[in-house]
């Protein structure tokens, strides 16, 4: 045996071997649970969906977490665990084999098989489904999904196929050694066929939802709430301690907060930034902050006038200061960000950007220059923007301070909030000049942040392209060795901030209300990726 293949069988080997143990609820030894196992979780807004290949956005991500439940998940740390598959094996980071669990079964008590997953990857992909996160198969470049998404082949030639019920087999167009960190996102969890093949878009109202997940659906009241009760027919059912949990989707955080204090909610969304210190002196035991691998940015239209000139985008990226807005507004703990890309992404190292190392007296005279250039400010034309955000106190305190930033530069300001569904609308249209964004990472790995700005990406909601940056791009995805990827991820980023598509502001730190009893909270996964499953509630 060379020591290529050695290594090869050494990494099967270990991945079966590691692959064997689930992430579940551990309660400590000599723990004193409390009777009623029944939690309340804020969700900070109603989900656009409940359907996996469908949803977009945190809130939907969390739900879907409960109810279904895909080939990998993650543990308390961020570290990929089993989930249907039980193990897998790899040749050469392209075909990719998983070994589903014998006994994992739907809500029904039929069992889960590998053409679900088949079925719900097609799905995915399918024009017809016109799903927001088509693009995330893309992005894992499996056989034939760039001509499915574009029409030019059936989705039945995607590179999936069961080789029996409880094997999945998936082939990759090049390596990719991070595929299977990938599989924990919601828009590959399976779906249940008959389910959606009887009452198509209706197959999620809980009358008539089969799921996977350590729960199943028992009510959803739109803007109201969404309950959950444990699914009996769930692999691990032992092993779960919560038997119901109700999700509300209370955007306006003050009101979440009172509401927790009144002992109405176990655990919030987030905070609201005012509150911040107050919450951290008076009540340390119930406030947790993470590390959160997510950025906070605005677009800017890129196809609109006067937001197609780069000198215009540049000048209010270059006007918005960071550090006051990290200190002084969210003040939990944020970072400053000057390119998209976090820094924390694992193994990713960004460059040097240049009006990073300026004071913000120097870029705010920059911003002047350019605005200048472009005919705006002082003796020039006056130029109005709004800045879209959806409702949220938090939201509008960062939209207020830069809105006040860009008035330095004579630029006319105006508000514009819109609860959540609306306004990932309106934002995914581009019916806007500037409007607020996030993303957070679907995996810990450069690309889930910079394929966001590629053409076409439909979540690339600043409309931006630049075909070197779309070279760079497509030439790190084919890419295999990290270091060599990382380094063109680098070059990359030096583009964005040439072009300044969008205006990066700071990465997230994650702050909210746990009330003490919850066991079990992940304190320490980047992804905020966390499964009720794993909770339980102690006696008081």
């Amino acid at each position: 045996m060379n020591l290529n293949k050695k290594i090869l069988s050494t990494l099967v080997v270990s991945a079966m071997l590691s692959a064997t143990t689930a992430y579940a609820a551990t309660v400590p030894a000599g723990t004193k649970l409390a009777k009623k196992q029944v939690m309340v979780i804020n969700n900070g807004s109603e989900p656009g969906s409940l359907d996996p290949q469908l949803i977009q956005g945190v809130p939907g991500q969390h739900i879907a977490q409960q109810l279904f439940e895909g080939l990998v998940s993650q543990d308390g740390n961020g570290k990929t665990v089993p989930g249907v598959a039980k193990s897998w094996d790899n040749k050469d980071n392209k075909v990719f084999t998983f070994y589903l669990r014998d006994d994992a079964k739907w809500s029904n008590g039929k069992p889960v098989t590998a053409q679900d997953f088949v079925f719900a990857w097609r799905r995915l992909v399918a024009p017809k489904t016109a799903s927001p996160y088509a693009y995330y198969l893309q992005l894992t470049s499996i056989l034939n999904v760039d001509d499915i998404v574009n029409g030019k082949k059936d989705p039945k030639t995607l590179g999936v196929k069961a080789l029996d019920d409880h094997t999945l087999q998936v082939t990759l167009a090049h390596s990719v050694p991070y595929f299977v960190k990938m599989m924990a996102n919601s828009s590959v969890f399976p779906v249940y066929p008959p389910a959606i093949e009887k009452w198509g878009d209706k197959w999620t109202q809980p009358e008539h939802m089969v799921s996977n997940g350590a729960y199943t659906l028992s009510k959803w009241i739109v803007n109201g709430r969404i309950v959950m009760t444990r699914n009996d027919q769930y692999w691990d059912n032992k092993d779960t301690v919560i038997n119901q949990v109700t999700f509300l989707p209370v955007s306006d955080q003050v009101a979440a907060m009172n509401r927790f204090m009144a002992g109405e909610i176990d655990m919030t969304y987030e905070v609201p930034n005012e509150q911040f210190k107050h919450l951290k002196k008076d009540y340390p035991k119930d406030l947790k902050v993470t590390g959160y691998l997510c950025n906070y940015y605005y677009d800017f239209n890129n196809k609109k006038p006067p937001f197609n000139d780069v000198r215009v985008r540049k000048a209010l990226s270059y006007a918005i200061n960071r550090d006051v807005i990290t200190k002084f507004v969210t003040g939990k703990g944020e970072e400053p960000l000057y390119g998209f890309t976090p820094g924390s992404v694992e193994g990713f190292h960004a460059p040097t950007f240049a009006y990073a190392g300026m004071t913000q007296a120097q870029r705010l005279a920059k911003a002047k220059e350019l605005m200048k250039e472009a005919g705006y400010g002082k003796g020039g034309k006056p130029l109005n923007v709004s800045i879209l955000y959806n409702t949220s106190a938090n939201h509008k305190k960062i939209a207020l301070a830069v809105g006040q930033m860009w008035k330095a530069l004579g630029v006319n300001v105006t508000l514009e909030n819109q609860e959540w569904k609306t306004f990932l609308d309106t934002r995914q249209n581009h019916n806007f000049t500037v409007a607020r964004d996030a993303w957070c990472g679907d995996y810990n790995e450069a690309s889930t942040f910079m394929t966001l700005l590629m053409t076409g990406n439909a979540q690339n909601n600043a409309d931006y392209s630049d075909p070197k940056y779309d070279e760079l791009m497509n030439k790190a995805l084919n890419t295999a060795d990290d270091a060599a990827r990382n380094k063109l991820y680098s070059e990359a980023e030096k583009v964005i901030a040439k072009d300044a598509p969008v205006a990066p502001v700071y990465s997230y730190v994650n702050a909210r209300l746990v009330k003490p009893y919850v066991g079990g909270y992940p304190m320490h996964n980047a992804l905020d990726y966390y499964y009720v499953k794993n909770f339980y509630l102690k006696a008081k």
